[in-house]
């Protein structure tokens, strides 16, 4: 695999890349940091560009069959248009900024099973080769951490994560794809819901968190889901009462279901609408049509409950691997998807 990647299109002989990213995780919407590494070949080349893509671990959903598979989210040109001499060393720092929508892949340093990367591209003389590929290791952020951890909290535990392709209609979602943690009921939920999943999106001036409770079936009613959508902004989110407002929501969710019983239509509620510039302030309610294009879909296989909790939420790690384990699946996924490709 590494010899592949060193290689590539290039041919024997060819200069080689490799990406060092800063140490530690970062964020959405944050600052992405490191160097790339260059040693020449047996010639002179000329680097015509060097670009960082972001690539994620996905699924898809084709009728009843379920597939994975690569989705590019973003793209960097850090650098080209210049000569690389025979055996030459070179260094290029690089500063790029990650997508607000970028999922997390972390809670409290336990991983949640979700596979993000940053793929070095590499083009000399029209032949492109994918140099190199790094893990990428995304934490929450302040408004993210602190509706999980006031859903541990009121006691929902970590069930699964992963990735769906599609999008969440209504909503000024801008990547491919969206990021679902899946949550088992609280037990003062859980005559009313089987899981609760969470999907954030998130923009500078603040996030959507997009709740849906896969409702039980009782003997003479058949089990549904209920959308709701709230809006929050980033600041202040240390002075606000997250485990009694996250409450609130579940209870306005679970009680929008048992009035309504209907699907396919969430809730707008919170501070302002989301994918305007900016946000506004309103008060009240607001209805919006709710579907995710493509379909929805679960995957509890995707993780692992991991022993102990975290303040209050269980975290899990993909099918039981370890982070060393995590690293090779990364490359093996993204290069099986070369192959087919």
């Amino acid at each position: 695999m590494v010899f592949k990647r060193l290689l590539g299109s290039l041919g024997v002989g060819g200069p080689t890349v490799d990406t060092v990213l800063d140490p530690g995780p970062v964020r959405p919407g944050g600052p992405l940091t490191g160097q790339v590494h260059l040693r020449g070949g047996t010639a002179d080349f000329e680097i015509e560009q060097i670009t960082l893509e972001l690539v994620a671990r996905v699924e898809d959903e084709h009728g009843e069959e379920e597939r994975e598979g690569v989705a590019l989210f973003d793209r960097f040109t850090v650098g080209g248009g210049f000569r690389l001499a025979e055996g030459e060393q070179r260094s290029l720092p690089f500063t790029a900024h990650l997508p607000w929508e970028t999922p997390i892949t972390e809670l409290y340093g336990q991983p949640l099973g979700i596979i993000l990367g940053v793929r070095t591209g590499l083009e000399i003389a029209g032949a492109k080769d994918k140099g190199d590929l790094d893990q990428l290791t995304v934490d929450p952020l302040p408004v993210q951490e602190a509706v999980l951890e006031a859903l541990g909290q009121l006691g929902f535990g970590f069930k699964s994560a992963d990735l769906e392709l599609g999008h969440v209609g209504g909503t000024g979602q801008r990547l491919p794809f969206y990021q679902e943690i899946e949550l088992t009921p609280a037990p003062q939920y859980a005559h009313a819901i089987n899981e609760l999943e969470v999907t954030f999106l998130a923009s500078p001036g603040g996030m959507d968190v997009v709740l849906e409770a896969d409702k039980r079936g009782g003997l003479f009613s058949s089990g549904d889901d209920a959308l709701t959508l709230f809006t929050v902004g980033h600041d202040g989110v240390e002075r606000r009462d997250w485990n009694t407002e996250v409450d609130a929501w579940i209870h306005h969710l679970v009680e929008r279901r048992a009035a309504h019983g209907s699907y396919g239509s969430y809730d707008s509620y919170g501070h302002g609408e989301y994918g305007a510039p900016g946000h506004g302030h309103h008060d009240g309610h607001g209805h919006a049509d709710h579907h995710h294009d493509g379909g929805r879909r679960s995957g509890p296989s995707t993780a692992a409950i991991v022993g102990g909790v975290a303040a209050g939420v269980a975290v899990g790690v993909v099918g039981g691997m370890v982070a060393a384990e995590v690293v090779d699946e990364i490359g093996d996924a993204f290069e099986d998807e070369e192959d087919e490709g």
